[in-house]
């Protein structure tokens, strides 16, 4: 289940990843927005981040007009590798690399076709292990250390 959220600059692109994820039989969840009004990426960054660290969700897409705003949020909840990717350079070995389970994109930066890229090469994807899974226990030792 993939946990997908986008503020008003990202519900354009947003809609088009549902289709996307839609047509690929992918179930998802839509945390908001539902239009093009304003709203505070924060809220949207932490129901996704908060679906995800709960394992209610796998894995979330948060979209917004930059991407930055969103990973920022994201990364501040314990667990959560948050990853702004703007190619698929950057989904591969934001997942193989450093298992991210949260992957932003900026809808200003991608087009459709390449925000569907980015997110199939994501998804597709495996964690690598090995020196990287050392890796990954010195960032839970630093946020556990630091988020109190």
């Amino acid at each position: 289940m993939i946990a997908i959220g986008s503020d008003h600059g990202g519900y354009k692109l947003k809609e088009e990843i549902k289709k996307y994820l839609e047509d690929k039989q992918m179930d998802y969840k839509d945390v908001g927005c539902m239009n093009e009004e304003s709203v505070d990426y924060p809220n949207i960054a932490q129901e996704v981040a908060k679906e995800v660290q709960s394992e209610k969700c796998d894995k979330g897409i948060l979209i917004c007009r930059s991407g930055v705003g969103m990973s920022i949020c994201a990364n501040k909840f314990k667990g959560i590798r948050c990853a702004l990717c703007h190619n698929e350079y950057t989904a591969k070995y934001s997942k193989m690399h450093n298992n991210s389970n949260v992957l932003a994109i900026g809808a200003d930066d991608v087009t459709v076709n390449e925000a569907i890229c980015i997110i199939r090469m994501w998804i597709a994807t495996e964690f690598e292990g090995g020196r990287h899974e050392e890796r990954l226990k010195l960032i839970e030792k630093i946020e556990s250390e630091n988020m109190k």
